[in-house]
């Protein structure tokens, strides 16, 4: 299950009786909030959030122009949309930066949230706004933590400053005039984390920031430890005064409560969300986005960010020509699929659509088809490729043999190649209205 899908299902089960009912009475509306109550709860959002959450959307919704209404249900979504990006933060945060360089980020969090990965990922994306980065090796405490950051450091391309098993807030010190002495812009801390609060922990990060003078102490916690990440982000905010919560394990967390509560408890935006494994796999989370995924609207500046990332600025107007000359092949088609992978695969994609949420299901979504669809489409010649009408019986045996699977996944693929074309020829012509009328999209994949 991806971020917030079985919160997302409830609430558009819940919508979805009040959009069939018309106008709407008093005790509709009441039965409609205890739902949305339980649904919250059952997603582990914090108690104290729920209630002033739900007291606070019933008071609108109960409002005399709602109840009178002709479209209430849609006044309804749109009142608990509002409420959920206020939840959040109404927007998104960005990182400070110093008025003089080096800008020092302090990382913070307990072991096992993942901050030490974070701390690449971090580094990755500034570098890809143009930063000059350093990571800096102040974890000396867990058995190879040092080691694990040169590791990241590594797969992201960034220098990392370490000096072995010495004082951390010498560490940092030294980091940063290393950073300043060799035109380094930015400088992110790894600082150590324990198995638990304790008083140590705290007088050492308490030592860092005083030390360094972060323009951010950015808090990453584990979202799928529900209610404890709000916890430890409270106890962290109130002895330290971050200025940001990263959220990692985004991707697997069913219920999402702490992404939903951990704003209203602390008073500190979540500045970024971790959505998968990989080091570019690193979103800035913004509250009105996540609060339309919820609502199963989707999220389409976002998936078109994703594919401004994937795709070239050349790719892009190749592909527009190719559509308009209806010259689309098979190996523009294996392109589009290296691509879409890069996007973080076709459920992700699927569920940022709006009107997919709730539609289609992770486990309706087989991503191991993309490998066999790419090992089948190479094991074509040339001329098959740019001319996938030429691919006949004979011809169709011959690639299946070749690429090791059977003849109907090979039809198969060449509908839906089909099928992606019209798809795409249709959005180039009339956007997401051209999609009215496409039946078996979820067949595509």
């Amino acid at each position: 299950m991806s971020v917030f899908e079985s919160l997302s299902d409830r609430m558009n089960h819940i919508f979805s009786k009040l959009r069939n009912k018309g106008k709407l009475t008093e005790l509709e509306i009441k039965q409609a909030m205890r739902e949305i109550r339980v649904a919250l709860l059952e997603a582990d959002v914090n108690f104290g959030v729920v209630k002033s959450f739900v007291a606070s959307v019933s008071e609108k919704a109960l409002g005399e122009d709602i109840l009178k209404s002709l479209t209430p249900a849609q006044q309804i979504v749109k009142i608990v949309n509002d409420e959920l990006v206020a939840l959040m933060g109404s927007k998104h945060q960005k990182l400070a930066v110093s008025d003089r360089p080096p800008t020092v980020y302090m990382m913070c969090g307990l072991q096992g949230a993942g901050k030490t990965t974070m701390c690449g990922k971090l580094a990755l994306y500034l570098r890809k706004q143009g930063k000059k980065v350093l990571l800096v090796a102040a974890d000396v405490y867990r058995p190879a933590a040092i080691q694990q950051l040169a590791i990241v450091g590594k797969k992201v391309n960034t220098e990392v400053f370490e000096m072995g098993q010495s004082d951390p807030v010498m560490i940092a010190k030294e980091g940063v005039k290393h950073a300043l002495k060799n035109g380094f812009d930015t400088v992110i801390i790894d600082t150590a984390g324990r198995l638990h609060i304790d008083e140590n922990l705290m007088r050492e990060l308490i030592n860092v920031k005083a030390a360094v003078s972060p323009a951010e102490i950015l808090l990453v916690v584990d979202s799928m430890t529900g209610q404890d990440a709000v916890t430890v982000a409270d106890t962290f905010n109130r002895e330290l005064d971050v200025t940001g919560v990263i959220m990692t394990k985004l991707d697997g967390d069913t219920r999402g409560g702490a992404a939903l509560s951990i704003k209203a408890v602390t008073g500190k935006p979540i500045k970024f969300s971790g959505t998968g494994e990989k080091p570019e796999d690193l979103e800035p989370f913004h509250p009105d986005r996540m609060a339309s995924r919820i609502l199963g609207m989707g999220d389409v500046l976002t998936l078109i960010e994703k594919a401004e990332q994937a795709f070239s600025k050349e790719q892009a107007e190749n592909l527009q020509k190719k559509l308009k000359a209806n010259s689309f092949t098979l190996e523009d088609y294996l392109e589009q699929l290296d691509s879409v992978k890069k996007m973080g695969g076709i459920g992700d994609m699927m569920k940022m659509l709006p009107g997919m949420a709730g539609k289609v299901k992770s486990e309706d979504i087989d991503e191991g088809k993309l490998m066999r669809a790419k090992v089948i489409i190479q094991s074509m010649t040339p001329k098959e490729r740019r001319n996938p009408e030429i691919i006949k019986g004979s011809r169709r045996k011959r690639i299946a043999q070749g690429s090791g699977t059977s003849i109907q996944e090979v039809n198969q693929l060449l509908k839906q190649f089909e099928m992606t074309r019209e798809m795409m020829s249709r959005m180039q012509k009339g956007g997401m209205k051209g999609l009215r009328g496409m039946k078996g999209m979820k067949g595509l994949f």
